[in-house]
């Protein structure tokens, strides 16, 4: 679920940050520029996790600021493919049902990657599985569900021109910059309550 990516990059310090200490105040920066940002086909960035080299600091011409190139790792969130996780239910709709965790919610489980027969009630908004003409099991809406990661997806999210900036009738862009697609149709997966006879909460 989560892995460490190499970056280098330049950091510059204002001159303000001079007082802190000179690991904290590059910290600081590289949490600020990356945390909770999307780097395409890298995965979601959370914070620095250590700094491996830096360069000594120089002060640009005009601005005061300090220059500074450094490598560092990254913890970044990327399942992989088959990785089971544990969400819960955000909502449901006829198209399936949309699972976040406590720090990522683009993650999708459609209609037909649901167990065989499930089906969406428009009444009470949510999927329902009748394992039985007697019986059926419901994926409600806040339930802890487990699910398997099927498919991940990339969306360039290049900023806009000027002119398309200024216009607003532009349309905004329709898609997160990554976004993944899960399954729960096979038997220990949807909601632990099923399975479990409880709950789990989500790491």
């Amino acid at each position: 679920m989560f892995i460490l990516t190499k970056i280098a990059d330049l950091v510059q310090i204002h001159p303000s940050d001079l007082e802190k200490g000179h690991a904290q105040v590059i910290e600081d920066n590289i949490n600020a520029k990356y945390a909770n940002k999307v780097i395409q086909k890298i995965g979601l960035c959370i914070c620095m996790y250590d700094l491996l080299s830096a360069s000594d600091g120089l002060i640009g011409n005009g601005d005061g600021l300090v220059n500074v190139n450094v490598e560092f790792r990254l913890i970044v969130f990327r399942p992989f493919k088959n990785e089971v996780l544990i969400g819960r239910i955000s909502s449901a709709t006829d198209q399936g049902i949309r699972i976040r965790t406590a720090f990522f919610d683009e993650i999708f489980v459609p209609r037909d990657r649901l167990p065989e027969g499930s089906f969406f009630s428009r009444d009470e908004q949510n999927y329902q599985w009748p394992v039985s003409p007697a019986d059926k099991l419901f994926y409600d809406n806040h339930d802890t569900v487990r699910f398997r990661i099927e498919e991940e997806h990339w969306f360039d999210q290049s900023p806009l021109g000027p002119s398309a900036a200024n216009d607003l009738n532009a349309p905004a862009s329709a898609h997160s910059p990554y976004t993944l697609v899960a399954s729960m149709e096979d038997p220990g997966l949807g909601p632990c309550l099923w399975w479990d006879g409880e709950g789990e909460e989500e790491g």
